[in-house]
Protein backbone atom coordinates (compact mmCIF):
# COMPACT_ATOMS: atom_id res chain seq x y z
CA UNK A 1 0.00 0.00 0.00
CA UNK A 2 2.63 2.12 1.42
CA UNK A 3 4.47 1.24 -1.98
CA UNK A 4 1.25 2.51 -4.22
CA UNK A 5 1.11 5.51 -2.49
CA UNK A 6 3.83 6.52 -2.68
CA UNK A 7 4.05 6.28 -7.00
CA UNK A 8 0.95 7.88 -6.86
CA UNK A 9 1.91 10.87 -5.77
CA UNK A 10 5.19 10.62 -7.88
CA UNK A 11 2.87 10.67 -11.16
CA UNK A 12 1.31 13.48 -9.62
CA UNK A 13 4.46 15.18 -8.73
CA UNK A 14 5.61 15.17 -12.70
CA UNK A 15 2.46 15.94 -14.20
CA UNK A 16 2.14 19.07 -11.68
CA UNK A 17 5.94 20.21 -12.31
CA UNK A 18 5.04 20.19 -16.31
CA UNK A 19 1.45 22.25 -15.02
CA UNK A 20 2.89 24.93 -13.40
CA UNK A 21 5.02 25.59 -16.17
CA UNK A 22 2.66 26.17 -18.61
CA UNK A 23 0.64 28.51 -16.37
CA UNK A 24 4.22 30.31 -15.71
CA UNK A 25 4.33 30.67 -19.47
CA UNK A 26 0.44 32.16 -20.05
CA UNK A 27 0.94 34.70 -17.06
CA UNK A 28 4.19 35.42 -18.86
CA UNK A 29 3.77 35.93 -21.86
CA UNK A 30 2.64 38.52 -24.18
CA UNK A 31 0.82 37.75 -26.82
CA UNK A 32 -3.06 38.33 -27.17
CA UNK A 33 -3.14 34.04 -28.05
CA UNK A 34 -1.43 33.29 -25.14
CA UNK A 35 -2.63 35.49 -22.84
CA UNK A 36 -6.18 35.08 -23.33
CA UNK A 37 -6.17 31.69 -25.16
CA UNK A 38 -3.86 30.07 -22.74
CA UNK A 39 -2.35 28.34 -25.27
CA UNK A 40 0.66 27.23 -23.83
CA UNK A 41 2.16 23.62 -23.40
CA UNK A 42 5.06 21.76 -21.41
CA UNK A 43 6.51 18.54 -20.86
CA UNK A 44 9.01 16.36 -18.78
CA UNK A 45 11.18 14.38 -20.43
CA UNK A 46 14.24 12.20 -19.70
CA UNK A 47 17.53 12.47 -21.42
CA UNK A 48 16.89 9.49 -23.62
CA UNK A 49 13.83 11.59 -25.43
CA UNK A 50 11.04 9.83 -23.66
CA UNK A 51 7.67 11.42 -23.12
CA UNK A 52 7.33 11.53 -19.14
CA UNK A 53 4.44 13.45 -18.37
CA UNK A 54 2.71 16.80 -19.87
CA UNK A 55 0.67 19.43 -18.40
CA UNK A 56 -2.71 19.00 -18.03
CA UNK A 57 -3.20 22.13 -21.25
CA UNK A 58 -0.87 20.45 -23.69
CA UNK A 59 -1.98 19.38 -26.35
CA UNK A 60 -0.98 16.02 -28.12
CA UNK A 61 -0.03 17.87 -31.13
CA UNK A 62 2.90 19.57 -29.04
CA UNK A 63 3.91 17.14 -26.68
CA UNK A 64 4.72 14.92 -29.53
CA UNK A 65 7.14 17.46 -31.50
CA UNK A 66 8.54 18.42 -27.77
CA UNK A 67 9.36 14.22 -27.88
CA UNK A 68 10.50 13.84 -31.82
CA UNK A 69 12.70 17.12 -31.69
CA UNK A 70 14.64 16.39 -28.09
CA UNK A 71 16.43 13.85 -30.30
CA UNK A 72 17.16 16.27 -32.97
CA UNK A 73 18.87 18.39 -30.86
CA UNK A 74 20.93 16.34 -29.20
CA UNK A 75 22.62 15.23 -32.44
CA UNK A 76 23.54 19.01 -32.98
CA UNK A 77 23.94 19.76 -29.29
CA UNK A 78 25.33 16.88 -27.14
CA UNK A 79 23.88 16.49 -23.92
CA UNK A 80 27.45 16.22 -22.70
CA UNK A 81 28.22 19.82 -24.02
CA UNK A 82 25.32 20.98 -21.62
CA UNK A 83 26.08 23.78 -19.03
CA UNK A 84 23.42 24.25 -15.92
CA UNK A 85 21.57 27.35 -16.96
CA UNK A 86 21.49 27.10 -20.45
CA UNK A 87 18.33 26.59 -22.62
CA UNK A 88 18.06 25.57 -26.12
CA UNK A 89 15.05 26.55 -29.07
CA UNK A 90 14.29 25.27 -32.38
CA UNK A 91 11.58 25.09 -34.65
CA UNK A 92 12.48 23.28 -37.50
CA UNK A 93 9.27 21.70 -38.83
CA UNK A 94 11.37 18.63 -40.42
CA UNK A 95 13.01 17.92 -37.00
CA UNK A 96 10.33 17.59 -34.90
CA UNK A 97 8.83 20.93 -34.98
CA UNK A 98 5.56 22.21 -36.47
CA UNK A 99 5.88 25.32 -37.70
CA UNK A 100 8.43 28.56 -37.92
CA UNK A 101 5.52 30.27 -35.01
CA UNK A 102 6.09 27.27 -32.56
CA UNK A 103 9.11 27.42 -30.65
CA UNK A 104 10.05 24.33 -28.81
CA UNK A 105 12.30 25.51 -26.00
CA UNK A 106 14.52 23.35 -23.71
CA UNK A 107 15.99 23.10 -20.61
CA UNK A 108 18.47 20.24 -19.06
CA UNK A 109 18.33 19.08 -15.69
CA UNK A 110 21.47 17.57 -14.40
CA UNK A 111 22.06 14.30 -12.02
CA UNK A 112 25.60 13.28 -11.25
CA UNK A 113 26.93 16.18 -13.31
CA UNK A 114 25.32 15.22 -16.83
CA UNK A 115 22.12 15.99 -18.33
CA UNK A 116 19.50 13.21 -16.82
CA UNK A 117 16.16 14.94 -17.63
CA UNK A 118 14.63 18.21 -19.89
CA UNK A 119 11.90 20.84 -18.93
CA UNK A 120 10.43 21.47 -22.33
CA UNK A 121 7.55 24.65 -23.11
CA UNK A 122 6.28 25.53 -26.51
CA UNK A 123 3.82 27.91 -27.45
CA UNK A 124 2.89 30.24 -30.88
CA UNK A 125 4.79 33.25 -30.47
CA UNK A 126 3.18 35.86 -32.21
CA UNK A 127 4.87 36.79 -35.32
CA UNK A 128 7.90 35.33 -36.78
CA UNK A 129 8.02 36.64 -40.28
CA UNK A 130 6.71 34.89 -43.34
CA UNK A 131 4.00 35.73 -46.15
CA UNK A 132 1.38 37.44 -43.32
CA UNK A 133 1.30 38.56 -39.95
CA UNK A 134 0.61 35.80 -37.22
CA UNK A 135 2.43 32.65 -39.23
CA UNK A 136 -0.43 32.39 -41.66
CA UNK A 137 0.77 31.61 -44.98
CA UNK A 138 -2.08 29.83 -46.49
CA UNK A 139 -0.93 29.84 -50.02
CA UNK A 140 3.10 29.16 -49.20
CA UNK A 141 4.35 27.38 -52.22
CA UNK A 142 7.65 26.42 -50.06
CA UNK A 143 8.86 26.34 -46.49
CA UNK A 144 10.77 29.82 -46.73
CA UNK A 145 7.47 31.82 -47.35
CA UNK A 146 6.46 30.84 -44.05
CA UNK A 147 8.83 32.26 -41.70
CA UNK A 148 12.00 31.92 -39.75
CA UNK A 149 13.53 28.31 -39.73
CA UNK A 150 15.24 27.82 -36.48
CA UNK A 151 17.88 25.05 -35.98
CA UNK A 152 18.96 23.64 -32.41
CA UNK A 153 21.07 26.75 -30.80
CA UNK A 154 21.68 27.95 -27.27
CA UNK A 155 18.89 30.22 -26.71
CA UNK A 156 20.17 31.53 -23.47
CA UNK A 157 22.79 30.80 -20.58
CA UNK A 158 22.16 31.44 -16.68
CA UNK A 159 23.42 35.14 -17.96
CA UNK A 160 20.30 35.37 -19.49
CA UNK A 161 19.37 35.50 -23.58
CA UNK A 162 21.71 35.12 -26.18
CA UNK A 163 22.19 38.82 -28.11
CA UNK A 164 22.46 37.13 -31.42
CA UNK A 165 19.82 34.50 -31.48
CA UNK A 166 17.64 37.74 -29.49
CA UNK A 167 18.59 39.79 -32.62
CA UNK A 168 17.76 37.32 -35.20
CA UNK A 169 14.40 36.94 -33.94
CA UNK A 170 13.59 40.75 -33.88
CA UNK A 171 14.77 41.75 -36.95
CA UNK A 172 12.53 38.76 -38.41
CA UNK A 173 9.15 39.59 -36.46
CA UNK A 174 6.54 42.22 -37.20
CA UNK A 175 5.76 42.31 -33.19
CA UNK A 176 9.55 41.60 -32.03
CA UNK A 177 8.77 43.15 -27.96
CA UNK A 178 5.95 40.24 -27.81
CA UNK A 179 7.76 37.61 -29.49
CA UNK A 180 10.57 38.60 -26.90
CA UNK A 181 8.41 38.46 -24.24
CA UNK A 182 6.46 34.98 -25.20
CA UNK A 183 10.30 33.84 -25.64
CA UNK A 184 11.40 35.23 -21.88
CA UNK A 185 7.94 33.46 -20.72
CA UNK A 186 9.00 30.13 -21.90
CA UNK A 187 11.93 30.09 -20.48
CA UNK A 188 10.63 30.85 -17.05
CA UNK A 189 8.49 27.92 -17.83
CA UNK A 190 11.14 25.47 -18.01
CA UNK A 191 12.99 27.48 -14.88
CA UNK A 192 9.78 26.44 -12.42
CA UNK A 193 9.70 22.90 -14.05
CA UNK A 194 13.52 22.39 -13.52
CA UNK A 195 13.34 23.12 -9.45
CA UNK A 196 10.39 20.73 -9.28
CA UNK A 197 12.64 18.35 -10.95
CA UNK A 198 15.61 19.36 -9.20
CA UNK A 199 13.04 18.62 -6.03
CA UNK A 200 12.41 15.53 -6.88
CA UNK A 201 15.55 14.34 -7.60
CA UNK A 202 16.60 15.28 -3.95
CA UNK A 203 13.78 13.64 -2.54
CA UNK A 204 13.75 10.26 -4.17
CA UNK A 205 17.29 10.08 -5.18
CA UNK A 206 18.83 9.79 -8.91
CA UNK A 207 18.34 6.37 -9.17
CA UNK A 208 14.41 6.27 -6.63
CA UNK A 209 13.15 8.60 -9.68
CA UNK A 210 14.44 6.88 -12.36
CA UNK A 211 12.74 3.36 -11.38
CA UNK A 212 9.66 5.60 -10.20
CA UNK A 213 9.44 7.16 -13.71
CA UNK A 214 10.22 3.67 -15.46
CA UNK A 215 7.39 2.12 -13.57
CA UNK A 216 4.97 4.98 -14.67
CA UNK A 217 5.65 4.50 -18.49
CA UNK A 218 5.52 0.66 -17.60
CA UNK A 219 1.36 0.76 -15.87
CA UNK A 220 0.54 3.49 -18.58
CA UNK A 221 1.95 0.54 -21.12
CA UNK A 222 0.07 -1.75 -19.76
CA UNK A 223 -2.90 0.36 -19.07
CA UNK A 224 -2.95 0.94 -23.20
CA UNK A 225 -2.27 -2.51 -23.84
CA UNK A 226 -5.37 -3.67 -22.04
CA UNK A 227 -7.35 -1.06 -23.07
CA UNK A 228 -6.21 -2.43 -26.81
CA UNK A 229 -6.58 -5.96 -26.39
CA UNK A 230 -10.55 -4.64 -25.92
CA UNK A 231 -10.46 -3.39 -29.18
CA UNK A 232 -12.22 -6.12 -32.27
CA UNK A 233 -9.49 -7.28 -34.43
CA UNK A 234 -9.12 -7.23 -38.15
CA UNK A 235 -8.00 -4.63 -40.74
CA UNK A 236 -9.96 -1.06 -41.00
CA UNK A 237 -9.30 0.73 -43.96
CA UNK A 238 -10.58 4.51 -43.84
CA UNK A 239 -9.81 7.74 -46.38
CA UNK A 240 -10.33 11.49 -45.97
CA UNK A 241 -10.33 14.23 -48.25
CA UNK A 242 -9.20 17.53 -48.62
CA UNK A 243 -11.18 20.00 -49.85
CA UNK A 244 -8.13 21.30 -51.98
CA UNK A 245 -4.80 22.98 -51.05
CA UNK A 246 -5.53 26.49 -52.34
CA UNK A 247 -3.65 26.90 -55.02
CA UNK A 248 -5.40 23.76 -57.51
CA UNK A 249 -8.83 24.67 -56.22
CA UNK A 250 -10.42 21.86 -58.36
CA UNK A 251 -7.87 19.02 -56.85
CA UNK A 252 -9.15 17.29 -53.76
CA UNK A 253 -6.14 15.12 -51.59
CA UNK A 254 -6.58 12.04 -50.10
CA UNK A 255 -5.55 11.02 -46.67
CA UNK A 256 -5.38 7.03 -46.31
CA UNK A 257 -5.20 4.67 -43.42
CA UNK A 258 -5.30 1.06 -42.82
CA UNK A 259 -5.61 -0.08 -39.02
CA UNK A 260 -4.98 -3.05 -38.12
CA UNK A 261 -5.76 -4.49 -34.58
CA UNK A 262 -5.23 -7.79 -33.52
CA UNK A 263 -3.08 -10.00 -30.58
CA UNK A 264 -0.06 -10.02 -32.53
CA UNK A 265 -0.33 -7.36 -36.11
CA UNK A 266 2.24 -7.58 -38.38
CA UNK A 267 5.05 -5.62 -37.51
CA UNK A 268 8.55 -6.47 -39.37
CA UNK A 269 11.87 -4.72 -38.34
CA UNK A 270 10.43 -1.28 -38.69
CA UNK A 271 10.25 0.57 -41.84
CA UNK A 272 12.11 3.68 -42.33
CA UNK A 273 8.62 5.66 -41.87
CA UNK A 274 7.46 3.95 -38.19
CA UNK A 275 6.92 6.71 -35.50
CA UNK A 276 6.53 4.53 -32.99
CA UNK A 277 8.01 5.98 -31.16
CA UNK A 278 11.40 7.41 -32.12
CA UNK A 279 13.87 7.96 -29.33
CA UNK A 280 17.67 8.97 -28.77
CA UNK A 281 19.89 6.37 -26.87
CA UNK A 282 18.15 5.09 -23.89
CA UNK A 283 19.66 6.26 -20.53
CA UNK A 284 21.23 3.67 -18.52
CA UNK A 285 18.07 2.88 -16.74
CA UNK A 286 15.55 2.06 -18.75
CA UNK A 287 14.69 -0.68 -20.04
CA UNK A 288 14.95 -1.11 -23.73
CA UNK A 289 11.91 -2.11 -25.68
CA UNK A 290 12.92 -2.36 -29.27
CA UNK A 291 10.92 -5.07 -31.22
CA UNK A 292 8.18 -5.06 -28.85
CA UNK A 293 4.60 -5.75 -31.01
CA UNK A 294 2.77 -3.28 -31.12
CA UNK A 295 -1.13 -3.13 -29.67
CA UNK A 296 -2.36 -1.54 -32.83
CA UNK A 297 -0.70 -0.26 -36.33
CA UNK A 298 -1.85 2.66 -38.47
CA UNK A 299 -0.63 2.61 -41.62
CA UNK A 300 -1.14 5.97 -44.21
CA UNK A 301 0.15 3.76 -46.88
CA UNK A 302 -1.52 5.72 -50.09
CA UNK A 303 -1.70 9.07 -48.63
CA UNK A 304 -1.23 11.50 -51.51
CA UNK A 305 2.14 12.60 -51.95
CA UNK A 306 3.31 16.33 -50.43
CA UNK A 307 2.41 19.76 -52.52
CA UNK A 308 3.77 22.74 -52.92
CA UNK A 309 1.28 24.21 -50.97
CA UNK A 310 0.09 24.56 -47.44
CA UNK A 311 -1.20 21.44 -46.86
CA UNK A 312 1.48 18.99 -45.86
CA UNK A 313 2.25 17.95 -41.92
CA UNK A 314 5.16 17.50 -40.38
CA UNK A 315 5.74 13.86 -39.18
CA UNK A 316 5.20 14.41 -35.37
CA UNK A 317 2.13 16.45 -35.89
CA UNK A 318 1.12 13.27 -38.14
CA UNK A 319 1.62 10.91 -34.94
CA UNK A 320 0.15 13.14 -32.50
CA UNK A 321 -2.91 13.42 -34.82
CA UNK A 322 -3.17 9.39 -34.70
CA UNK A 323 -2.67 8.46 -31.35
CA UNK A 324 -5.19 11.09 -30.45
CA UNK A 325 -7.63 9.50 -32.25
CA UNK A 326 -7.22 5.68 -31.09
CA UNK A 327 -6.96 7.37 -27.65
CA UNK A 328 -10.34 9.03 -28.47
CA UNK A 329 -12.01 5.05 -28.19
CA UNK A 330 -9.93 3.54 -25.21
CA UNK A 331 -10.07 4.83 -21.47
CA UNK A 332 -9.49 8.42 -20.78
CA UNK A 333 -7.74 8.11 -17.56
CA UNK A 334 -5.21 6.21 -19.66
CA UNK A 335 -1.76 8.57 -18.93
CA UNK A 336 -0.36 10.24 -21.80
CA UNK A 337 3.79 9.63 -22.09
CA UNK A 338 5.94 7.43 -23.70
CA UNK A 339 4.43 4.12 -22.26
CA UNK A 340 1.21 4.95 -23.73
CA UNK A 341 3.14 5.07 -27.23
CA UNK A 342 4.91 1.66 -26.77
CA UNK A 343 1.91 0.16 -27.92
CA UNK A 344 0.85 2.42 -30.88
CA UNK A 345 2.37 1.93 -34.08
CA UNK A 346 2.48 4.59 -36.65
CA UNK A 347 3.47 4.45 -40.29
CA UNK A 348 3.63 7.38 -42.26
CA UNK A 349 4.98 7.37 -46.04
CA UNK A 350 8.21 9.49 -46.10
CA UNK A 351 7.16 12.44 -48.93
CA UNK A 352 3.50 12.02 -48.35
CA UNK A 353 1.39 14.78 -47.37
CA UNK A 354 1.55 13.59 -43.20
CA UNK A 355 5.64 13.34 -43.54
CA UNK A 356 6.88 16.08 -45.60
CA UNK A 357 10.31 16.95 -46.79
CA UNK A 358 12.48 20.28 -46.88
CA UNK A 359 11.05 22.71 -48.91
CA UNK A 360 7.43 21.33 -48.88
CA UNK A 361 4.94 23.96 -46.17
CA UNK A 362 3.76 22.49 -42.97
CA UNK A 363 2.09 25.25 -41.64
CA UNK A 364 -0.95 24.08 -43.02
CA UNK A 365 -0.81 20.79 -40.48
CA UNK A 366 -4.33 21.00 -39.32
CA UNK A 367 -5.77 20.34 -42.53
CA UNK A 368 -3.94 16.92 -43.15
CA UNK A 369 -3.76 15.88 -39.80
CA UNK A 370 -7.42 16.80 -39.40
CA UNK A 371 -7.98 14.60 -42.25
CA UNK A 372 -6.03 11.66 -40.92
CA UNK A 373 -7.84 11.85 -37.87
CA UNK A 374 -11.22 11.54 -39.74
CA UNK A 375 -10.00 8.62 -41.38
CA UNK A 376 -8.72 7.03 -38.19
CA UNK A 377 -12.63 7.95 -36.89
CA UNK A 378 -14.34 6.16 -39.78
CA UNK A 379 -11.95 3.38 -39.64
CA UNK A 380 -12.84 2.54 -35.77
CA UNK A 381 -16.54 3.59 -36.37
CA UNK A 382 -16.49 0.54 -38.76
CA UNK A 383 -14.75 -1.83 -36.32
CA UNK A 384 -16.94 -1.11 -33.58
CA UNK A 385 -20.84 0.83 -35.12
CA UNK A 386 -22.43 0.63 -31.15
CA UNK A 387 -19.27 3.79 -30.87
CA UNK A 388 -19.40 5.28 -33.96
CA UNK A 389 -19.03 8.90 -34.74
CA UNK A 390 -19.86 10.73 -37.99
CA UNK A 391 -17.61 13.11 -39.51
CA UNK A 392 -17.04 16.37 -38.06
CA UNK A 393 -16.83 20.38 -38.77
CA UNK A 394 -13.83 21.35 -37.71
CA UNK A 395 -11.37 24.74 -36.66
CA UNK A 396 -11.10 26.83 -39.20
CA UNK A 397 -7.78 28.81 -38.39
CA UNK A 398 -8.12 32.69 -39.39
CA UNK A 399 -5.28 36.22 -38.67
CA UNK A 400 -6.51 39.64 -38.46
CA UNK A 401 -3.65 41.80 -38.55
CA UNK A 402 -2.75 45.83 -39.11
CA UNK A 403 -1.81 46.47 -42.85
CA UNK A 404 0.99 48.88 -41.76
CA UNK A 405 3.03 49.41 -38.78
CA UNK A 406 2.49 49.41 -36.04
CA UNK A 407 1.35 46.22 -36.21
CA UNK A 408 -1.18 44.51 -33.86
CA UNK A 409 -2.67 40.94 -34.55
CA UNK A 410 -5.50 38.62 -33.83
CA UNK A 411 -4.84 34.76 -34.07
CA UNK A 412 -7.47 32.73 -33.47
CA UNK A 413 -10.06 29.94 -34.38
CA UNK A 414 -13.79 29.19 -34.85
CA UNK A 415 -14.95 25.43 -34.15
CA UNK A 416 -17.29 23.68 -36.37
CA UNK A 417 -20.16 21.00 -35.10
CA UNK A 418 -18.98 17.83 -33.96
CA UNK A 419 -20.64 14.77 -35.25
CA UNK A 420 -23.13 12.70 -34.06
CA UNK A 421 -22.23 9.76 -31.93
CA UNK A 422 -24.26 6.43 -31.84
CA UNK A 423 -26.40 7.42 -29.15
CA UNK A 424 -25.94 11.54 -28.97
CA UNK A 425 -26.09 14.42 -30.54
CA UNK A 426 -22.89 15.76 -31.51
CA UNK A 427 -21.53 18.95 -29.56
CA UNK A 428 -22.22 22.46 -31.20
CA UNK A 429 -19.29 24.48 -32.05
CA UNK A 430 -16.92 22.34 -30.09
CA UNK A 431 -14.94 20.76 -33.22
CA UNK A 432 -12.92 17.29 -32.48
CA UNK A 433 -9.60 19.53 -31.93
CA UNK A 434 -6.59 18.31 -29.94
CA UNK A 435 -4.07 21.17 -31.14
CA UNK A 436 -5.43 24.29 -28.50
CA UNK A 437 -4.73 25.83 -25.17
CA UNK A 438 -7.02 25.76 -21.75
CA UNK A 439 -9.93 28.47 -23.38
CA UNK A 440 -9.25 27.71 -27.26
CA UNK A 441 -10.62 30.96 -28.29
CA UNK A 442 -10.07 33.86 -26.64
CA UNK A 443 -12.76 35.72 -25.04
CA UNK A 444 -14.28 38.98 -26.81
CA UNK A 445 -13.54 41.88 -24.21
CA UNK A 446 -9.78 41.19 -24.11
CA UNK A 447 -9.90 41.08 -27.73
CA UNK A 448 -11.54 44.21 -28.69
CA UNK A 449 -9.54 45.83 -25.75
CA UNK A 450 -6.17 44.74 -27.38
CA UNK A 451 -6.90 45.39 -31.43
CA UNK A 452 -9.17 47.91 -33.28
CA UNK A 453 -12.13 45.59 -33.85
CA UNK A 454 -15.47 44.97 -32.58
CA UNK A 455 -16.81 41.27 -32.13
CA UNK A 456 -20.75 41.88 -32.91
CA UNK A 457 -21.76 38.83 -32.82
CA UNK A 458 -21.02 34.92 -31.44
CA UNK A 459 -23.63 32.65 -32.21
CA UNK A 460 -24.54 29.29 -33.16
CA UNK A 461 -26.29 28.24 -36.40
CA UNK A 462 -29.86 26.78 -36.72
CA UNK A 463 -29.95 23.55 -39.04
CA UNK A 464 -26.54 23.72 -39.61
CA UNK A 465 -25.96 20.49 -37.75
CA UNK A 466 -26.23 17.07 -39.86
CA UNK A 467 -29.79 15.57 -39.56
CA UNK A 468 -30.57 11.99 -38.47
CA UNK A 469 -31.83 9.61 -35.52
CA UNK A 470 -28.72 11.95 -33.46
CA UNK A 471 -28.30 15.11 -35.02
CA UNK A 472 -24.61 16.25 -35.75
CA UNK A 473 -23.39 19.30 -33.65
CA UNK A 474 -24.20 23.22 -35.09
CA UNK A 475 -21.67 25.30 -36.48
CA UNK A 476 -21.31 29.21 -35.48
CA UNK A 477 -20.89 32.44 -36.88
CA UNK A 478 -18.74 35.07 -35.51
CA UNK A 479 -18.54 38.72 -36.70
CA UNK A 480 -15.67 41.21 -36.63
CA UNK A 481 -16.56 44.75 -37.51
CA UNK A 482 -13.33 46.55 -38.25
CA UNK A 483 -12.24 49.87 -36.81
CA UNK A 484 -8.98 50.48 -38.92
CA UNK A 485 -7.86 48.75 -41.97
CA UNK A 486 -6.73 45.15 -41.28
CA UNK A 487 -5.37 42.30 -43.49
CA UNK A 488 -7.20 38.93 -43.36
CA UNK A 489 -5.53 35.35 -44.02
CA UNK A 490 -7.29 31.98 -43.51
CA UNK A 491 -6.85 28.62 -43.54
CA UNK A 492 -10.23 26.28 -44.05
CA UNK A 493 -11.45 23.24 -44.78
CA UNK A 494 -14.64 21.07 -45.23
CA UNK A 495 -16.13 24.30 -46.39
CA UNK A 496 -16.50 22.99 -49.81
CA UNK A 497 -17.20 18.96 -48.97
CA UNK A 498 -19.59 18.70 -46.34
CA UNK A 499 -18.28 15.35 -43.49
CA UNK A 500 -20.95 13.38 -44.27
CA UNK A 501 -23.04 11.43 -42.18
CA UNK A 502 -23.38 7.83 -40.74
CA UNK A 503 -26.30 4.91 -41.40
CA UNK A 504 -28.44 7.35 -43.06
CA UNK A 505 -27.43 10.18 -41.13
CA UNK A 506 -27.42 13.34 -43.35
CA UNK A 507 -24.45 15.83 -43.74
CA UNK A 508 -23.58 18.98 -41.93
CA UNK A 509 -23.90 22.23 -43.52
CA UNK A 510 -21.23 24.01 -44.75
CA UNK A 511 -19.82 27.01 -43.50
CA UNK A 512 -16.94 29.52 -45.00
CA UNK A 513 -15.36 32.73 -44.72
CA UNK A 514 -17.28 36.08 -45.80
CA UNK A 515 -16.22 39.98 -46.16
CA UNK A 516 -18.79 42.06 -45.32
CA UNK A 517 -18.77 45.11 -47.86
CA UNK A 518 -19.51 48.94 -46.25
CA UNK A 519 -23.13 48.78 -48.31
CA UNK A 520 -24.10 45.58 -47.10
CA UNK A 521 -23.20 43.47 -49.85
CA UNK A 522 -21.24 39.81 -48.52
CA UNK A 523 -19.05 38.39 -50.39
CA UNK A 524 -17.40 34.84 -50.37
CA UNK A 525 -13.60 33.98 -50.15
CA UNK A 526 -12.14 30.75 -50.78
CA UNK A 527 -10.73 28.67 -47.84
CA UNK A 528 -7.84 29.98 -47.81
CA UNK A 529 -6.34 33.31 -48.84
CA UNK A 530 -3.67 35.29 -47.56
CA UNK A 531 -3.76 39.39 -46.57
CA UNK A 532 -7.54 40.49 -48.23
CA UNK A 533 -7.94 44.39 -47.79
CA UNK A 534 -10.66 44.96 -45.17
CA UNK A 535 -11.05 48.58 -44.97
CA UNK A 536 -12.15 50.20 -41.64
CA UNK A 537 -16.13 49.73 -41.58
CA UNK A 538 -16.01 46.69 -43.18
CA UNK A 539 -16.99 43.32 -41.20
CA UNK A 540 -15.26 39.22 -41.53
CA UNK A 541 -18.13 36.43 -40.96
CA UNK A 542 -16.99 33.46 -39.57
CA UNK A 543 -19.29 30.32 -40.56
CA UNK A 544 -17.98 26.90 -39.60
CA UNK A 545 -19.33 23.73 -40.42
CA UNK A 546 -21.91 21.24 -38.64
CA UNK A 547 -21.46 17.73 -38.01
CA UNK A 548 -22.98 14.66 -40.05
CA UNK A 549 -25.85 13.08 -38.41
CA UNK A 550 -26.26 9.22 -37.64
CA UNK A 551 -29.13 7.20 -38.66
CA UNK A 552 -32.50 8.32 -40.49
CA UNK A 553 -34.18 11.55 -39.83
CA UNK A 554 -36.89 10.12 -39.75
CA UNK A 555 -36.21 7.79 -37.22
CA UNK A 556 -35.38 10.72 -34.85
CA UNK A 557 -38.27 11.36 -32.55
CA UNK A 558 -40.91 13.98 -32.62
CA UNK A 559 -40.40 15.44 -28.72
CA UNK A 560 -36.43 15.70 -29.60
CA UNK A 561 -37.11 17.93 -32.65
CA UNK A 562 -39.66 19.74 -30.69
CA UNK A 563 -36.85 20.56 -28.31
CA UNK A 564 -34.67 21.05 -30.80
CA UNK A 565 -37.29 23.50 -31.85
CA UNK A 566 -37.88 25.02 -28.69
CA UNK A 567 -33.68 25.73 -28.26
CA UNK A 568 -33.47 27.11 -31.38
CA UNK A 569 -31.46 24.57 -32.29
CA UNK A 570 -33.46 23.39 -35.74
CA UNK A 571 -36.17 26.23 -37.43
CA UNK A 572 -39.81 25.64 -37.85
CA UNK A 573 -38.53 25.26 -42.27
CA UNK A 574 -35.46 22.83 -41.23
CA UNK A 575 -38.39 20.57 -38.73
CA UNK A 576 -40.56 20.00 -41.99
CA UNK A 577 -37.37 19.86 -44.97
CA UNK A 578 -35.13 17.84 -42.90
CA UNK A 579 -37.55 15.79 -40.36
CA UNK A 580 -41.07 15.99 -42.44
CA UNK A 581 -42.37 16.99 -39.51
CA UNK A 582 -46.19 17.63 -40.37
CA UNK A 583 -47.52 18.95 -36.93
CA UNK A 584 -48.01 22.65 -36.32
CA UNK A 585 -44.87 24.59 -35.91
CA UNK A 586 -43.74 25.24 -32.30
CA UNK A 587 -41.99 29.06 -31.62
CA UNK A 588 -38.75 28.96 -30.94
CA UNK A 589 -37.33 30.39 -27.99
Amino acid sequence: MTESITAEVLRNALVVAAEEASIVVVRSAYSTFIVEGSDASAAILDAGGRLVAQSMATTLMNSMALKIALPELLKDIPAATMRPGEVFVLNDAYRGGVHTNDLLVYRPVFSGGRPAYFTATMIHVSDLGGLSAGGMAPLATDIFLEGLQIPPVRLATAAGLEPAIEAIMRANSRTPDKVIGDVRALIAGTAVAATRMESLLAEHGPDGLAEGIDAYLDYTETRTRGALAELPPGRYPSSYAIDDDGIDLTRPHTVRVTIIIGPNPPVSSPPPHTLSPPTAQPPPHAERRIGRVPGIVLDFEGTDPQVPAAINSSSSQSLAAAVFAVRCFLDPTIPMNDGCLRAIEVRLPPGSLLNAHSPYPCGGRFVPIYAAMEAIFQALSDAMPDRAIAASGILQPFSIAARSAPYWIHLSYDFGGVGARAGKDGPDATGVHFGIGRNSVPQVEPVETRCPLIVESVETIPDSGGPGRWRGGLGSRTVFRFLADAHVTTRGDRLRGAPPGRSGGLPGRLGGFFKRHLDGTVERLNSKVNNVRFDAGEALVIETTGGGGIGSPRDRPAEEIHLDLKSGKITNAGAQADYSLTSSPVETM
